[in-house]
Order: C-alpha cells, then structure tokens, then sequence
C-alpha cells in the first residue's frame, strides 16, 4: 500500500493516526462489552476505518455528513463526545435519542452529521435536500453521504443521484464497497464490474479508489470538496474495502471464505498507515503505544462515566411531548377586509403565493409545476413571480423529493410537496412514515415541511387516481393531517400548516376545486390547527364528517327538512377536534361519522371507538358509520356512485332517526 501525503504537515499526519486508532480500539471496547452483555448490538466497521476518517478530514466542518452503521470514524474526527456516544450505545437518557434508538440512528445539528435509518438508501434523498439549501444560498458547501454497496440497489440510492444530476447539487454519494451486504456477496448484488461505472449513466463524475488508503481516501475526496464548492456538482466515489467482521457482532463471519479475511487483514487501514508514519520518522514504537495508552485511557473514563449514567424511564408525558417540534400557533386575522371570490382552487393557490412572498426560504416542489403549472394549475404562473429556483420541477421520484423536503428542512428551510395525486405517495411511503414523522422524537430535529394531497373520488379517475388515503397516515405519530372542505377553510389551513414546523398532511379534494367558492379574504390569515366548525345547528343527530363528505352531510340534512342537523366539519384529522365532537354529542345523542375513505380501518373507526368509551351515557342509539365500500374505486362512472359513502347516506341516516 503506497502512501503519498503531498502537503499535508506531519501534525495532519499524526492527526489521522490518532482518529484511526481511536475508532479502533473503541470499536474494541464495543466487542468486549456486546461480550459482557453490556449491549445488545454493534456493527463492526474495523478494516473500514480510512474511508470516515480521511473523507471527514477533507471537509470542514460546517459540511453535512450523512452516516451509515460503520462511519464511527465520522462522530470521531467531528469530536462528537465520547460519553454521550456511549450513552447512546446503551440506550440511556444522556445519548442523542434519549433510549428511543440505537447506536448511529440519530443526527447533531451542531456536528452537522445526520444519521441513518435502518430502511437503507434514505438517507441520499436527505441529503439532496441540505446540498439544494446550500445551493440556493450560495454557501459553497459540499454535502457528503454514505451509502453502502448494498443499499445502491435500492430504487432511493436510484432516485437520489439522478436527482442530485439534475439540480447539479453539491454532494458527493460515497458508496462503501465492504464486500457484503449482511452476508450476500457482491457478484449476488449487481452486474456492473465497478460501482462507479453508474456514473456513466447519470452523467456524472465517479471514481473508485482505495478505501483502505485513507491519505488516497483523504486527497480523492478533498480534490472532489475543492472543485464541488466553487462548481456545484455532484459526484459518486466508490471506496473498496472489507468488513472484516460480522454485519453484527451476533451475525459471525462463517459466510465469509477464509482466504479473503487472511488477505484483506494484510491490507489493513491501520497498521499499513502506521507502519508508513514510522518510516516517515513521525512515529516510532515508543510514541505508538504512548498514544495507545492515552486514547485507551479516555476511552474508558468516558465509558466508566456512562456506566453510571441513569437508565431513565421517560414520563409518558415527556415521550408524547416530544413527538412533534413545540409549536404555540398564533392565529393571524386579515389585515384590511378586501374580499373576493375564490374557488376551491384559487383559495389554495392563493394561500401558496402569500407564504412564498412572507418565507423567503420557501421552496414547492413536484412534478410538472413550474412552466406547466401542476396537473391541477395550482401554482400556474408562479415561475414568473418567484423563478425556478423555488417553484422545482422534479423528475418522477417521490421518494427522492419528500427526503430532500426533509434535508431541507434540516438545513433550516420550509418546502412544500405537491403529490400530483395523493394516490402517488406510496412511492414515498419511508420518507413519510419513517423519516418526517419520527425524526423530532427520535433526536429532535423537525421536518418543517407539507404534503400536498390531491385526493378523493367523484371524477372517474379509477383505482390509482381516487383514493381516500389518509386513514393510511392517521396512524402514524409526528404527522399532521389536514383535510378542509371549502375555499376559506383550505386558505387559511394551507397558511397555518406552512407556518407549522411540523410535517403537514394537506388533503385537497379534486372534485371541490372548482366545484366550490365562496367570498373570502385576500390578506394573510390562519385557522388554529385541530380545531372542527360547527357547520349547522341541530337537535336529531350530529353528523361528523371532513372534506367531500360535508357536501354530502349538508345535501342530506336538506332532505329531512322535519329534523335538524349538527353537522361537525373536522378539518384537522390528526389532530382532531374532540370537544367540538364530544359538545355535539352530548346535545344530540346521536352519532353517525361519514367519510369517502373505505370502512374497513377508516378514521371513522378511531372516532366511533372514542365516542364510545368517553360517551356512551349520552348516547340513544349506536354509534353509525358511513363510509365507502370495501373495494378498490372503479372506474365506470356508475360503479363509482354506488362504491361511495354517500350513496349509503341517506339509508344510515333513517336508520338512527328512527332508532
């Protein structure tokens, strides 16, 4: 193994050596411990040391670097401390996550590292998003994420880099070539004879070299850090290396031949290296195991220290607390009383203008919205006002997109998300339900972003164009979901969900956007999030009902002109209004909740279940719900009458009358 340290100063040189060492014999003290049952996992990056280590010395240290399982090397040249390092590995209050997770599942703003999920591939999204913040702020940054061999076969690995070509963002994709993923060999993971041979086709620069070099680690990349900063591009590296012990302690290495950890431990990172500083007169064997008993030294005071750290049972109301960033809305009223017709639409594309205009750090991305104006025409004509560099059309790659909301975010920027139809977002299902949602719980970082939902039936758009999707995210702690029903409402809502530093769910019906309008104010104004409206008043039954299905709640009251109706519009489904529906209740005695989702897991099931427990001494009769049949929409436009909820209106509602 040839080393060249060009200009690099001895103390540089003996920089590294100290890093290197350092993620070695922690990693060894990790070992020992999983022995000792002191923890349950740990994931062995030795013999991959010189990839984190020399790629993190080659970037300062306000660039984002996004880790895997094996980058310790990273947390170690960030100086990230040792003793909340180990707290994290133990599951203790004092780590990152507070015991929510394990070993690198977290992030620190404050060492600009983000760290993985175990749904492999997310993290590039991400870190398309922080090298776009840097991108349009002009900082020159350089974002750096690591990727295994393995996760390059994952549709997000995919989508990312194409991505990152696209918009020419500033990120390098470091792929670690280990040999395994958990135990499958490379000739079983992909066809091509290097992994950089993918540059080719996203046309991009990539490279592979030495990952156990670290100076060639250290110069390839800082080469890479230097053109990047001043010529925004990114840029793939593949380090081949070698993992020479299990995916996981407890995982072994039976699976691997023999011959290839005899000669891949002659190509150690660490002992090649030292080995060169001794010829290079910069190290001798007195000054080695010096250093050996110094790091050994703070290695174990600091892992003493967390021995003795409290392994704290979080109160429940701290757990629930900090599932969301805290956020005290303050509802803003219109400024002058100018007024004007808006449809559905209009109201929507109304409230996106004024945020763009109040946020400067505001970006929308989607398919087809800028020059086209989306699908929809919701954001027609807001290149001419705003440019290109904020209103972004992306390629077809949801996943890639909803994570670069998220990097964005943690850069410190808002993004909205236009779905082109909501039905889409299971292309993205991760990013949403793994990555925005659990982020502020699991480390407290918060995804200032919301997905726009084009959704529902009505239209004869068929199975893949019509669903009701949003009992799919109403399970998911860390989202909110708004769904309105009318032009003010979507207004006002749209504002307030922006103006959220939480992940926002925004629901927009397709068949109201200009099917219905009403006067409204032009100014800026919100509506508090969580809160339901009383539509009508009424003695007989309280109808709950969100969206499409006030439309249909107020048709049908219209045909029982004999009784009266409280007709409870939700709004917000996560969370919902429990008072507006319980005061209702109370006074009616009668329940019956109406939604076009499917009946089968549909909210209406959570809130029937609520009434239940919390009011069943108010109630006349059962509790009723209304919702569409189980089946996937149909097409045929009479198919569609009969599968939706409000075909079954009228008959559920008889029913409780008479009950």
């Amino acid at each position: 193994m040839k080393f060249d340290r060009k200009n690099l100063s001895n103390e540089d040189l003996l920089k590294i050596y100290k890093e290197l060492l350092t993620s070695r014999l922690f990693e060894e003290l990790m070992i020992n411990q999983i022995r000792l049952g002191r923890i349950s996992k740990w994931f062995s990056g030795i013999g991959q040391e010189a990839i984190s280590i020399g790629s993190t010395n080659a970037l300062n240290d306000d660039d984002y670097i996004l880790t895997m399982h094996r980058n310790l090397g990273v947390f170690i040249s960030r100086k990230v401390s040792l003793y909340k390092l180990f707290c994290q590995i133990q599951g203790k209050y004092d780590g990152f996550t507070k015991g929510r997770d394990r070993s690198f599942h977290f992030g620190s703003k404050e060492h600009h590292i983000v760290g993985m999920i175990s749904h492999l591939g997310t993290q590039n999204g991400v870190a398309d998003g922080i090298a776009l913040y840097d991108l349009l702020h002009q900082n020159k940054k350089v974002t750096l994420v690591f990727s295994g061999e393995g996760s390059t076969s994952e549709g997000e690995f995919h989508e990312a880099v194409n991505l990152a070509a696209v918009w020419n963002l500033p990120v390098i994709f470091l792929i670690e070539n280990n040999g395994y993923g958990l135990s499958t060999p490379i000739h079983e993971q992909f066809k091509c004879k290097k992994l950089s041979d993918k540059g080719i086709g996203y046309g991009i620069k990539a490279e592979t070299i030495d990952g156990n070099n670290v100076l060639e680690v250290y110069h390839k990349i800082k080469h890479y850090v230097d053109l990047i900063r001043e010529n925004p591009q990114p840029v793939i590296i593949e380090a081949v290396s070698f993992r020479m012990h299990g995916h996981e302690e407890a995982s072994g290495t039976k699976y691997i031949p023999k011959h290839l950890l005899l000669d891949w431990s002659k190509k150690d990172p660490i002992s090649n290296y030292e080995k060169f500083l001794v010829d290079e007169k910069i190290l001798d064997e007195k000054l080695i195991q010096s250093i050996r008993k110094e790091i050994n030294h703070t290695l174990n005071e600091e892992w003493d220290k967390s021995l003795k750290a409290e392994h704290r049972l979080n109160p429940v109301e701290e757990e629930l607390n900090d599932v969301y960033a805290p956020y005290n809305q303050i509802v803003i009223q219109p400024k002058t009383e100018k007024k004007s017709e808006k449809r559905f639409v209009d109201a929507i594309s109304d409230a996106l203008r004024l945020a763009m205009r109040k946020f400067p750090d505001l970006i929308i991305m989607g398919q087809d919205i800028a020059e086209y104006g989306g699908v929809f025409k919701v954001t027609q004509g807001f290149i001419d006002e705003f440019g290109k560099q904020r209103i972004r059309n992306t390629p077809i790659s949801e996943a890639a997109t909803l994570g670069a909301s998220l990097g964005y975010s943690i850069a410190g920027g808002k993004s909205i998300v236009e779905m082109q139809f909501a039905d889409f977002i299971s292309a993205g299902f991760t990013q949403v339900i793994n990555n925005l949602a659990k982020i502020h719980y699991r480390w407290g970082q918060n995804a200032d972003v919301v997905v726009r939902m084009p959704t529902g039936a009505g239209v004869s758009a068929g199975p893949f164009h019509s669903q009701s999707n949003e009992a799919w995210f109403f399970h998911t702690p860390g989202l909110k979901i708004v769904y309105p029903s009318n032009s003010y409402d979507a207004k006002g809502l749209l504002l307030s969900s922006i103006e959220d530093p939480n992940p926002v769910m925004f629901f927009e019906h397709k068949a109201l956007y200009r099917s219905v309008g009403e006067v409204i104010p032009e100014d800026y104004y919100t509506i508090p999030l969580g809160k339901g409206k009383l539509i009508s008043h009424g003695d007989d039954i309280t109808i709950i009902t969100y969206g499409m299905g006030v439309h249909w709640a107020i048709r049908a009251a219209n045909q029982f002109p004999d009784f009266s109706f409280q007709i409870v519009d939700l709004r917000s489904l996560l969370p919902w209004d429990k008072e507006i529906v319980s005061e209702s209740v109370k006074k009616t005695n009668k329940a019956l909740i109406l939604h076009e989702d499917t009946l089968t897991g549909g909210i209406g099931g959570e809130i029937s279940a609520y009434i239940n427990e919390h009011l069943f001494k108010y109630l006349d009769a059962p509790v009723i719900r209304c919702a569409s049949l189980d089946t996937p929409i149909p097409f045929n436009h009479e198919l569609e009458k009969q599968f939706l909820a409000n075909h079954w209106l009228n008959e559920k509602i008889e029913f409780l009358l008479k009950y």
